[in-house]
């Protein structure tokens, strides 16, 4: 019955109540974040939500077109903010290593520091899909090219610790109901992962958001004492493009029963990076729809991950990406 009832605070979260109204405008002046995947989907309205903060804010995707087509239709709107956001494009592809040092580079060499990073982007992948270097396309995308970007651009997180308010230097995880779901024992299963290609599209998912938050819960050991605080959001079911794989019939009562507007995930991912409950003393916490900060629902990954499983998860991403940059 437990279990139910969590899956049924997921599914029907209480209403934001961290929004637009608590990051005021112009607020951000000075400040630089990069959202990924924000072409599209929450990370498009995470932009939107920002757009009158007057921060720096870089779009990171693989696609330059679509990420231009998205930074020309923000910053279209009428009446324009008094201090809008300048945006600028980052090309970053999680699913091909040899992209990710390279889009790290193209922003130091723009900024000199780096307050909240959203790790963002995601998606599903059918039976049979690997990245460009042969790692399953879930865990490869959104864990092992995530966690190498993130790396690469730690000293601008710790060059924004030294001026910025306590607290405020972020890097943003992104969870999902389907860990309680769909993720194997423990989280995350090493001789699984190890496998070439997905085999089963929801566990896998499931075992690479699992795996975020180990990365959440490792990044505030390993970061903590730098002032940086590492956290992991599950935003909710959302009516994105993640959803289009099924038919049409499917996904018209999914998203009726289901599915909020992605601009309610973006509140979860606000709440995330700006939130004064999101603090040193709850450095390395789950953040459950639309701006709650609880354990993650499963006993198993929460226990795996305060024995030793995060940290396990961390240096087999590391061996990963060593073997191909």
């Amino acid at each position: 019955m437990s279990s139910l009832y969590t899956l049924w605070q997921q599914f029907y979260p209480p209403a934001p109540t961290f929004t637009e109204k608590d990051v005021g405008a112009g607020s951000q002046v000075g400040k630089v974040f990069i959202i990924t995947g924000a072409n599209q989907g929450i990370g498009f309205e995470l932009v939107k939500l920002l757009y009158r903060t007057g921060a720096t804010i870089y779009l990171a995707g693989r696609s330059p077109q679509k990420i231009q087509a998205a930074i020309a239709d923000i910053t279209s709107v009428s009446p324009s903010p008094r201090t809008p956001a300048t945006l600028r494009p980052l090309h970053l592809d999680l699913s091909d290593l040899t992209t990710i040092k390279p889009a790290a580079a193209s922003f130091a060499a723009q900024e000199k520091r780096l307050d909240i990073l959203w790790n963002n982007a995601g998606g599903g992948f059918p039976p049979g899909s690997v990245t460009k270097q042969g790692f399953e396309a879930h865990m490869g995308s959104s864990s092992v090219a995530p966690l190498l970007f993130t790396h690469e651009l730690l000293p601008l997180l710790q060059a924004a610790v030294r001026t910025a308010p306590k607290d405020s230097v972020r890097v943003i995880w992104t969870g999902s109901s389907q860990i309680q779901m769909g993720a194997p024992q423990g989280g995350v299963d090493f001789a699984r992962i190890e496998k070439p290609t997905t085999a089963a599209e929801m566990e896998d998912y499931a075992a690479a958001k699992a795996a975020n938050w180990f990365l959440a819960v490792e990044g505030a050991r390993r970061w903590g004492k730098d002032g940086i605080i590492s956290v992991c959001q599950n935003p909710g079911n959302l009516n994105t493009a993640i959803f289009e794989v099924f038919g049409w019939l499917m996904l018209t009562i999914i998203r009726t029963l289901f599915l909020y507007p992605a601009k309610y995930g973006a509140y979860t991912m606000l709440f995330s990076g700006f939130s004064p409950e999101v603090n040193e003393g709850t450095n390395g916490a789950y953040i459950w729809p639309f701006g709650l900060i609880k354990p993650p629902p499963r006993a198993d990954v929460l226990h795996a991950a305060s024995e030793g499983k995060a940290k396990d998860l961390w240096e087999w991403c590391e061996r990963s990406w060593k073997k191909h940059v």
